[in-house]
């Protein structure tokens, strides 16, 4: 007598957001539902600024859970908007107040926020050992609250965040118990600076360029970006030519992703594999190549 083949779980999640179509996400996620056996579809929808209401995020939360999702993860313009519909908040999304992955257990609503624990793994991957008593984090936003916080966690003795905006960075900093400045102070701040990180958007393929003279890069210091497309930014580039420590935004994209997976399915994810696929996925990105989703499924889906 034969035993039938153990069914594996079937898993629908989705990403809400602004300008998210070109979202490596969804390829990131399948490709490791593949690697479990799991039939796993990642959906994307798409909202705009001005329909990031609660009445309309709130809607799309019940409507995903009435259709059977497992969860979703939420990006801009939703992160903060979606707090007060939850019945439930992990610490990490409590500590930043702001979620970007919510989990449907049994009848609630739970929010996380991997961002926190994503920059911080790829800190111990990338940065153990490295002198961290004073760090000037660049940006104030969602993302630098996040980073922060994960800062603040590894035992960063004196944290300075600086934004254009000084309302954003000194409201970031009395939350956080951290220091605030302005980009004019910065030849001063990284005169001494054990680690330089840039939570802005600064880098990136739309936004070039660097948000910080590099000519005050120093070789003692430690180099961050949270960037990850192009994974060798501007600021990466001048900041390994003078001998410093670096740390690519790869590493914070790829453990985000794998934490929301175990959130989502209860399974441990392949850290490893999901970096290659990152990378992989980057590459044909850059070669114009499409996404390659989970193989498995037919042509119309």
């Amino acid at each position: 007598m034969t035993t039938a083949p153990t069914r594996r779980p079937a898993v629908l999640v989705g990403l809400i957001g602004e300008g998210i179509g070109p979202s490596l996400t969804p390829a990131l996620h399948e490709l490791e539902g593949a690697r479990h056996g799991m039939s796993y579809v990642y959906r994307t929808i798409e909202i705009s600024s001005t329909e990031a209401s609660p009445a309309v995020v709130g809607a799309l939360l019940e409507a995903a859970r009435r259709l059977g999702y497992d969860g979703l993860n939420i990006t801009h313009p939703a992160k903060q908007t979606v707090m007060p519909l939850l019945d439930a908040l992990a610490p990490s999304a409590a500590a930043v107040g702001a979620v970007n992955t919510v989990v449907f257990d049994g009848g609630r609503a739970v929010g996380h926020n991997t961002d926190v624990t994503g920059f911080g793994a790829a800190m111990d991957d990338a940065l153990a050992g490295c002198a961290r008593d004073r760090v000037v984090m660049l940006g104030a936003g969602g993302a630098g609250a996040a980073v922060a916080r994960a800062l603040l966690d590894r035992e960063v003795g004196d944290l300075v965040v600086v934004d254009v905006d000084p309302e954003r960075a000194a409201s970031l900093a009395e939350a956080t118990g951290a220091r605030h400045a302005t980009p004019e102070a910065l030849p001063r701040l990284l005169g001494d600076a054990d680690g330089l990180v840039n939570a802005t958007p600064i880098g990136m393929a739309a936004h070039p360029g660097a948000a910080v003279d590099l000519a005050l890069l120093a070789p003692r210091m430690f180099v961050a970006d949270i960037v990850y497309r192009p994974v060798e930014t501007a600021l990466l580039t001048a900041a390994r030519a003078r001998g410093c420590r670096v740390m690519a935004g790869t590493g914070m994209a790829m453990h985000q992703a794998a934490e929301a997976f175990e959130i989502f399915t209860g399974e441990h994810a392949d850290r490893r594999a999901m970096l290659a696929d990152l990378t992989d996925l980057i590459a044909a990105e850059a070669a114009g190549v499409p996404a390659p989703r989970d193989q498995r499924k037919g042509e119309g889906e």
